[in-house]
């Protein structure tokens, strides 16, 4: 090696050994912003409709019934997608909803209800376990879109006037009510606590 070379590399050492505490904050500054834009990308890409369906065993049982639904078709042209519904917004229950939904993968991949006969004889289980977990947010994926303070009480028919008006005041949460809305309501087995059935 020449002296010149020696004196470049040597000089570059010196460079480098000089300032890399500022380029180490650099790359790790750029790093962090590659990997925030990929991860929230994913994010993003995994709420997709197309994403669902891919994933989740529903494209012949709840994904029809939902398509019959005023959540997939309205006057107003207005859709509720799967992840305005299952996926809440605020991030660190965003990330934990996609946690908890490896495990419904898990099951897809056993074939635990790979077909309409075992979904239909899991159905009631899964419904509960959905319910529960809206009620226990006070139906916060619900109120992104719906809020009892924003309702036009004097426009909805007498009962709906009448439940939207006691709600708040009884403690009680949309889904409370609104059970079977965007899917059928399932068969409850005998030994099943008793639920509401929905009031549209």
């Amino acid at each position: 090696m020449s002296d010149g070379n020696r004196s470049f590399f040597g000089r570059m050492y010196d460079f480098l050994k000089r300032r890399s505490p500022l380029l180490l904050l650099v790359a790790g500054v750029v790093a962090g912003i590659i990997f925030w834009g990929g991860f929230n990308t994913a994010m993003s890409m995994s709420n997709s409709m197309e994403f669902c369906i891919g994933c989740h065993e529903m494209r012949n049982t709840v994904y029809k019934e939902y398509m019959e639904s005023e959540h997939f078709k309205n006057p107003s042209g207005v859709q509720a997608t799967c992840a305005d519904c299952h996926v809440p917004r605020p991030w660190i229950h965003k990330v934990v909803r996609k946690i908890q939904a490896t495990n419904e993968l898990f099951h897809t991949a056993l074939g635990t209800i790979d077909t309409p006969e075992k979904f239909e004889a899991k159905r009631w289980e899964m419904a509960s376990r959905v319910w529960d977990s809206m009620r226990a947010s006070d139906s916060r994926e619900c109120r992104n879109c719906h809020d009892f303070e924003a309702m036009d009480l004097s426009e909805q028919d007498r009962s709906g006037r009448k439940k939207h008006a006691q709600a708040p005041l009884e403690g009680k949460t949309c889904i409370d009510c609104h059970k079977g809305i965007a899917h059928e309501y399932p068969d409850k087995p005998e030994s099943a606590e008793p639920a509401e059935v929905a009031s549209q």
